[in-house]
């Protein structure tokens, strides 16, 4: 790996998968997995780590900061060994406290949480990204009513960051319907594509109002059938927002296939 240095760190948004099958050798997660435990060596090591996850929400913005926050099996009908997996990565209840100050600073309700463990959101990507659990992480929520322009704005408040060695990843899909995944109608792929390459255009060419389409992003081509909930989606807004000052451009960092659909990673350098 490189280090940190006084560049700014880049941000990553990552899909997180099916649960943890990514850390259960699942043959459908193999490629996911491959891009997962590359990533980390492509990048510089960051002295600590803010992870969006897709599997939080609260009525405000909300900040783990527990030193030593516990492992949260969100998950149901796995394999035992699913309910013994661990990532002792410390927390840093004064980088939480320094995200809070940020926040408040642009008109953002935030609060603290010294319970909240780590969720499969969390833990999944980066036990494969990070696996000696070595670099401090503050998990931090979505808010409840979803709006796609208040979480860019969150990300936004969030860009100085980037100055401090701080990696920003948010966590979640770039297409996630239960029920498609598990269906066997061959629509399902071409409409996921559709949503996929509208998303990588935006994100990826020189479009002016990428702000504004993500905001409006119910109007892509199949995007209540790629979201009908966009839980999975909005931590990549975060990301967004975080990197929209200095790196506009995302870079479409892992395209791939999963349960029948197509899925993408984006990574703003």
């Amino acid at each position: 790996m490189t280090h940190a240095n006084d560049s700014l760190m880049p941000v990553l948004f990552v899909p997180h998968g099916g649960g943890p099958l990514p850390l259960l050798n699942d043959a459908k997660h193999q490629e996911l997995g491959a891009f997962l435990s590359s990533i980390a060596a492509k990048i510089p090591t960051p002295k600590a780590i803010v992870l969006i996850t897709a599997h939080w929400e609260e009525a405000q913005v909300t900040l783990s900061s527990h030193p030593h926050p516990g492992m949260l099996f969100d998950y149901y009908g796995f394999p035992p060994e699913a309910y013994t997996l661990s990532y002792p990565a410390p927390g840093e209840p004064a980088l939480a406290e320094r995200i809070a100050r940020l926040l408040k600073a642009n008109g953002i309700a935030v609060k603290l949480d010294n319970q909240r463990a780590f969720d499969h959101g969390t833990f999944v990507p980066l036990k494969l990204m990070y696996p000696q659990a070595n670099i401090p992480v503050v998990q931090m929520s979505l808010v409840q009513h979803l709006d796609p322009s208040a979480h860019i704005a969150i990300g936004e408040a969030l860009s100085p960051l980037r100055e401090q060695g701080v990696l920003m990843v948010g966590s979640g899909m770039s297409f996630h319907n239960m029920r498609a995944f598990f269906s066997s109608d061959p629509q399902v792929l071409p409409r996921s594509q559709a949503f996929d390459g509208w998303l990588t255009q935006v994100l990826t060419s020189e479009v002016k109002h990428a702000k504004s389409q993500l905001i409006d992003w119910q109007s892509a081509p199949e995007a209540r059938f790629s979201h009908p909930r966009e839980e999975h989606l909005l931590p990549l807004h975060v990301c967004f927002g975080a990197a929209s000052t200095h790196s506009p451009q995302a870079r479409q960092a892992f395209s791939g296939m999963l349960f029948n659909s197509a899925i993408s990673g984006y990574l703003w350098q």
